[in-house]
């Protein structure tokens, strides 16, 4: 068993091109050894900013390939087909003979038992493995004509302590590598994987992602309780800065603390999207004028503290001047000014937007019994921040910054807080408007957008959606079902339609309202299943009630998915079983027309009177119910009914030879289904059919 170990050096890849080149390298050779029939025990990729790795642990170092017969062409086909027959197999026509089957006489070859190296199949396959690696973004250079995130520079390849040699391009395969990246002339020889993470590991650089993952947190803990600092720990800023370093070196740098007046969004973006370093918080939360960096290497001379500091600095002093300027710019006073910024193709400015916004949102005000006023002002100017210098610097901080600048300008809390949250959320589990103001305005934010897209036919597709417009209906999905407010959708969708139309804008798509409402459906379906709630609780739910109460849909199946594998969930779905299986039997068999009521005169029996009674009672119940019903109580009602339902099946025959009664328990039956479907349709339950 030997070792198989590679190395692609080149100029610094960069962090997000990373992990997909060291999955398609893997998977690539994973699959190659797996074809050839090459065995080992495991296998690893790792990388550098510089370095593209892999390892193969305890390979096979030949192989055995057994003799087998080939078939060729047909001993009439044309001269070519042999030709062709005799090259891909590398064999001359002495080596062939023919053979009649029953399809007729054909060529065969026979492949002798054969054993082959693997270090000989590595030489000749690697390249073609290489070639195979997709990268996102990719460069040629000089006069080569190969195509990679950066500059090729050497390929190092060992095996079994051996050069593996091969040409790549403009390359040579050899058992050695560049040392630095600064210094290109010196380079070093390495007959192991051992040897090669030794020598690096002397220098101070990790190969292992993982491991320099590891020694990265742990200082950044621990330079961070040295000054009694708190660091969180940002797991996609992590996961970037573990790619953009080799060497890691923890830093403690500051800034003036008289910046520390700026909002603090701005600070945390400028430190960890803008220059990837970590924030510190102190014990109350707040924000701190220190930030650990992660540098590539020992700073003994304080020259890479210094630099980073001043980048900050300077990034921060651009900040605090746009701060200043663009908080004390009167709100209202700008509004008319959105005439001239763009909103889309189609869709007119950002003031015919907000237009738009003010009179949804005073519908919802309504829904919401909030201020009809307030709702009217937040619209008209939650969109401000946008033409301000700080949001063209920082994008990210859209609505963030506009929160900021009501503050700032005196506006309620109330009204501040919904222009910071009106874009939220963002996701499946980012922050949520709980205010009833944040709610109005990021609903009538979202809706006049999902309806213009769609008006204009800029839907998503199966594989595309440039505008996140599915994470946008998710986030209206969200604000309904985590606020357990309902509203009439499909009237507010709409009347958004006729404000678009009001401001003449002519949509292409003659079906918005119903494309809209089924991709509503199907968001509401996709946060339902990863609520990891049952998948036929879903299509029951979404049979028996439609958009209008996505709360309800969403509260009911939730409910249902917690207590249908426990015993109130298995008495209800025996009951409804029970009188659905025979009620729909009996409808099959027979050629009966039932209406919905039974008539309690051709009863005959105590068990018959006890059923309808509690159907009754379930109905009252139902009715009785307002908007705050109490699922679980609901489902306790119905699973009380087991003992009723039984007691009737078990002592009274359906099937009566006497046709009325036989229709009238028939009914019977159908009442109850249908008391039981006023909470879901049950029928649709995987296990009832």
């Amino acid at each position: 068993m030997s070792e198989f170990f590679l190395e692609l050096f080149s100029d610094e890849i960069p962090a997000s091109l990373q992990k997909n080149a060291r999955e398609a390298l893997l998977q690539n050779f994973k699959f190659f050894f797996e074809k050839e029939n090459i065995g080992f025990t495991k296998c690893n990729t790792y990388s550098t900013p510089n370095r593209l790795l892999i390892l193969f642990d305890n390979v096979k170092k030949e192989i055995i390939r057994k003799s087998e017969v080939i078939k060729g062409p047909n001993i009439n086909a044309p001269e070519k087909a042999l030709e062709g027959f005799l090259r891909s197999n590398k064999i001359v026509e002495e080596e062939i003979f023919k053979k009649k089957t029953d399809r007729g006489e054909f060529y065969f070859y026979k492949k002798l038992e054969k054993k082959v190296y693997t270090i000989d199949l590595l030489e000749k396959n690697i390249p073609q493995m290489l070639d195979k690696i997709s990268w996102k973004k990719s460069m040629k250079w000089s006069n080569f004509d190969l195509n990679w995130a950066r500059p090729l520079k050497s390929i190092l390849a060992i095996f079994d302590k051996k050069t593996i040699e091969f040409d790549y391009h403009h390359l040579k395969s050899s058992n050695s590598t560049f040392l630095d990246k600064e210094f290109e002339d010196k380079k070093k020889n390495f007959n192991s994987y051992k040897s090669y993470k030794d020598y690096f590991k002397k220098t101070g650089i990790i190969i292992d992602q993982d491991l320099r993952k590891l020694f990265i947190e742990k200082e950044l803990e621990k330079n961070s309780k040295r000054k009694n600092l708190i660091v969180e720990i940002d797991k996609k800023l992590l996961d970037e800065v573990i790619n953009l370093v080799e060497k890691p070196n923890i830093l403690i740098c500051s800034f003036d603390s008289k910046f520390l007046d700026i909002p603090k969004e701005i600070l945390i973006i400028t430190m960890k999207h803008h220059q990837k370093y970590f924030p510190t918080f102190n014990s109350k939360g707040n924000i701190t004028n220190q930030f650990l960096v992660v540098a590539n290497n020992k700073d003994t001379k304080g020259f890479i503290r210094s630099g980073n500091e001043r980048v900050v600095e300077a990034r921060l002093s651009d900040a605090q001047f746009f701060w200043q300027k663009n908080k004390s710019q009167n709100l209202v006073k700008q509004i008319s000014k959105l005439k001239t910024m763009n909103y889309f193709k189609g869709l007119g400015s950002y003031f015919d937007k907000i237009q738009r916004m003010r009179k949804l949102g005073g519908i919802i005000s309504d829904e919401l019994l909030i201020s009809k006023e307030k709702v009217e002002l937040s619209s008209s100017i939650c969109k401000i921040d946008l033409m301000s210098d700080l949001v063209g610097e920082f994008p990210e901080l859209q609505g963030v910054m506009g929160g900021y600048f009501a503050e700032a300008q005196g506006f309620d809390k109330d009204i501040s807080l919904s222009l910071r949250e009106h874009y939220l959320p963002v996701g499946l589990y980012s922050k949520i408007p709980k205010k009833p103001l944040s709610i109005a305005l990021a609903i009538t934010d979202k809706l006049d957008t999902l309806v213009g897209f769609f008006g204009t036919n800029n839907k998503p597709t199966s594989s595309k959606d440039p505008y996140a417009l599915r994470r946008l209906a998710l986030g209206l999905i969200r604000l309904l079902i985590e606020n357990n407010k309902d509203f009439k959708i499909r009237d507010l969708i709409n009347y958004s339609v006729t404000l678009y139309e009001e401001q003449s804008f002519k949509f292409e798509n003659k079906l918005v309202q119903k494309e809209l409402i089924d991709f509503l459906v199907d968001r509401l379906k996709y946060y339902m299943q990863e609520k990891e709630i049952r998948l036929d609780i879903i299509e029951a739910s979404l049979n028996s009630f439609n958009i209008d109460n996505i709360t309800e849909i969403y509260n009911k199946s939730d409910v249902l998915n917690n207590y249908i594998n426990k015993e109130i969930g298995t008495d209800i779905i025996l009951s409804y079983k029970r009188a659905s299986n025979i009620l729909q039997q009996e409808l099959r068999n027979r050629e009966l027309e039932i209406s919905n009521t039974t008539d309690p005169g051709l009863f005959k029996s105590e068990y018959e009177k006890n059923l309808y009674k509690k159907i009754y009672e379930l109905k009252k119940y139902f009715n009785s119910i307002n908007n705050d019903e109490n699922y679980k109580l609901t489902l306790e009602n119905l699973a009380e009914s087991k003992k009723v339902i039984f007691d009737f099946f078990d002592n009274v025959k359906v099937n009566d030879d006497d046709k009325k009664i036989q229709k009238n328990r028939l009914e019977l039956l159908q009442m109850l289904c249908k008391t039981f479907d006023n909470y879901i349709t049950f029928s649709s339950i995987n296990n009832l059919q």
